[in-house]
């Protein structure tokens, strides 16, 4: 995938990215400052260690080498810190954990909750498909043990 041809970014234009890490891509929007801003995405590999060692730092860099470099004449080089200067901000979410969570792969997980709520998630809401099924399946709990913590809400 490669990212499209655009006008020159404004002097002094900030550049913007969000970014989604999955397992296996990782989605990277940047609003380019363009006149008007310009909002482009570009997908790559979330593991790719023979051309990178970071999805989303990579992302970065490839929007930054394209759009910045001609403007600011500053490089870009792979595998360096990225310099910050034409960054506005950089927002990141992964559902790498959450999946991991969901899966019940990785580490296992405690549940540190206000003393006396120790029940609460596993309770939930009572909420189930059929109301006079006698029989109700649940599943697991997504963590393996819970510590009640005494504390002031």
């Amino acid at each position: 995938m490669s990212l499209p041809d655009l006008p020159p970014i404004i002097s002094g234009g900030k550049f913007d990215f969000s970014i989604d890490r999955g397992g296996t891509f990782t989605d990277v929007f940047c609003i380019v400052p363009t006149s008007p801003p310009t909002p482009c995405v570009y997908k790559l590999l979330s593991e790719d260690p023979s051309n990178y060692k970071d999805a989303p730092t990579e992302g970065i860099r490839r929007f930054l080498s394209k759009y910045d470099t001609p403007s600011t004449g500053v490089a870009y080089p792979r595998n360096s810190p990225i310099d910050t200067r034409s960054l506005r901000s950089i927002r990141m979410g992964t559902t790498v954990a959450t999946n991991a969570l969901l899966e019940r792969k990785g580490s296992r997980v405690l549940n540190l909750i206000t003393a006396g709520f120790g029940d609460l998630l596993e309770i939930g809401n009572q909420s189930r498909p059929d109301i006079f099924d006698l029989s109700i399946s649940k599943l697991g709990t997504l963590y393996s043990a819970t510590i009640e913590v005494p504390e002031r809400v």
